[in-house]
């Protein structure tokens, strides 16, 4: 295995919101590729309890779009008023804009993908890190496998704050969760950086909390 690439995808899988291309259409071809290498991730039990939306029609990406820009302004706005001064420049800012640009351009996107779990979570923190720790690797997977073939996607929850609603428009009958929301799109530029991250050394521990783990 060539660690070098794998390396390299791994640390420059971004989520991608201002540079997602609006305009190209993605292949439905690209799209169960990339859903095929997903359902290889693990999965509990082997219960592959995951299904997949794949949303194109524009009437339908509408409608979402309006649940997900109503929670969305109103998280960004909160985020702006909590930050103060700082949400006026540098990485906050940034942030801020990236996170604006998604939201006024959602229902744009030219592919929107909603996985989802059968059942609800139930129970204290052991059932539910096995219920959603049963879909979140297949989807990182997906966003991986999106990435080496040139497409961008960010794992989204806004619209989640109208479940119910977006349920109805969809069709997903009761006791089936929805866990997120990507927009999938070819991105507008061809590669991607490592992001600034906190040392390691400083967040791994050795055998108790807080012994470092010697470099």
């Amino acid at each position: 295995m060539d660690t070098t690439s794998t390396d390299h995808l791994l640390s420059t899988t971004r989520s991608v919101r201002l540079k997602l291309d609006l305009e190209r259409p993605v292949e439905d071809e690209v799209l169960l590729e990339c859903l095929r290498l997903a359902i290889q991730a693990p999965t509990p039990g082997g219960a592959q309890s995951w299904r997949w939306l794949v949303v194109r029609d524009q009437e339908t990406k509408n409608k979402i779009g309006a649940y997900f820009r109503a929670v969305g302004n109103a998280y960004i706005q909160a985020g702006i008023e909590a930050a103060g001064e700082a949400a006026k420049s540098g990485p906050v800012a940034r942030m801020v804009r990236s996170g604006q640009h998604l939201i006024d351009v959602i229902e744009k996107v030219p592919v929107l993908v909603i996985p989802c779990a059968q059942g609800r979570p139930e129970g204290g923190n052991a059932e539910t890190s096995v219920f959603y720790g049963g879909i979140f690797p297949a989807v990182w997977s997906f966003q991986l496998a999106l990435r080496s073939r040139g497409l961008g996607s960010t794992l989204t929850s806004y619209h989640l704050g109208h479940e119910t609603e977006v349920a109805e428009i969809l069709g997903i009958p009761d006791g089936v969760t929805q866990v997120g929301l990507l927009p999938v799109a070819y991105t507008t530029v061809p590669d991607f950086k490592p992001a600034p991250r906190t040392p390691v050394e400083e967040i791994a521990y050795l055998d108790r909390w807080g012994q470092a783990i010697s470099s």
